[in-house]
């Protein structure tokens, strides 16, 4: 009988332990960081027309209030003066001008990055559930997804609504009891807020692991790591934060800190939530039970007798009966 290594004992006594390797298998097996990183493509690929329709609304908006147009450009000269400040005046110009066209093709190619997106994502928490990625119809599977993409949208506007309505909500109730500006009762909103914003949080991932791979998968099964990916979703932003203060501080940084930024953060929120679903998918209740043993192989072994000759007065006995019985016959 083989030893047990160290590894083993320590899996076998901490079953924590275990659950993580066997998430981190699932995880590679699955291409998990290939996924990831077709994810993080198309969200950076959607930043773009995401700014196209923003230009296309603060044209719309800004046409229609000739006041707060001019206020918008005397702000931007008076931050960026000079040739460059002109520059960014024009660009304004241009978006107000061309606000229908840019809204447009806005509208495209968000529709083109936002599929990419969405299609990318439940293929890759379909893989960590280990589900084979099977030939589907394209129009059906791209009007689900379609679904899916606006869904989303949805729960992800409902949830930061939430977290905004009730630090508002917070902020309104120490005004009007009088305890603004004391420090004991600003610390209980800023961690009312932090609960809040995970609460919605582990809303928000419940629904994208339960829902969005294309194999059904019960609620249940989300429930543990819906939590535990808001709880590190709140980590990654607050990493994200201290990294953007911490690169913009230069004039380089400040140029392309933030897109460098952008990079990472996309990155590691695909890769944590693509670990975190095959963390839940490889659970106790989730794990398959160990199929049956197959049959020993079947082993074909032909059998050989031989069979030694008759002797020679044996032989001349059989021909002579013959002869008898052929005589006999042909006189009948």
């Amino acid at each position: 009988m083989a030893e047990e290594s160290k590894l083993d004992r320590l899996r076998r006594e901490h079953p924590w332990l275990d659950h993580l390797l066997r998430a981190a298998q699932r995880y590679s097996e699955s291409y998990g960081a290939h996924y990831a990183a077709a994810v993080t493509y198309f969200s950076v690929l959607s930043l773009v027309p995401m700014l196209m329709i923003g230009f296309a609304v603060a044209g719309f908006v800004l046409s229609s209030q000739p006041g707060l147009l001019d206020e918008l450009k005397g702000g931007i000269a008076e931050a960026v003066p000079g040739s460059l400040g002109e520059t960014i005046n024009n660009v304004v110009n241009q978006a107000i001008t061309s606000k229908g066209t840019v809204g447009v093709f806005g509208l495209l190619g968000a529709a083109y990055s936002g599929l990419g997106w969405m299609s990318n994502l439940r293929d890759a928490l379909t893989a960590q559930w280990g589900h084979a990625k099977e030939d589907l119809p394209f129009l059906k599977t791209a009007l689900k997804d379609l679904v899916a993409l606006i869904s989303l949208g949805v729960a992800l506007v409902v949830s930061f609504g939430l977290t905004a309505a009730g630090s508002g909500f917070a902020h309104l109730v120490l005004e009007f009891v009088g305890l603004d500006g004391v420090w004991w009762a600003e610390a209980m909103l800023k961690a009312g807020t932090i609960v809040l914003a995970l609460a919605a949080n582990w809303l928000v991932f419940l629904w994208v692991l339960a829902k969005l791979p294309r194999k059904p998968v019960g609620w249940r099964s989300a429930i543990r790591g819906a939590a535990a990916a808001a709880v590190g979703f709140e980590l990654l932003k607050q990493v994200g934060t201290i990294y953007l203060s911490m690169v913009t501080s230069s004039p380089a940084g400040a140029a392309f800190g933030p897109i460098i930024g952008v990079l990472v953060f996309a990155n590691l929120v695909a890769q944590f939530l693509l670990f975190i679903t095959a963390w839940t998918a490889t659970a106790r209740e989730n794990v398959l039970k160990d199929p049956p043993l197959p049959p020993p192989p079947a082993v074909i072994r032909p059998v050989v007798q031989v069979r030694r000759a008759p002797s020679p007065r044996t032989a001349a006995g059989l021909v002579g009966v013959g002869v008898l019985l052929g005589a006999l016959f042909r006189r009948r």
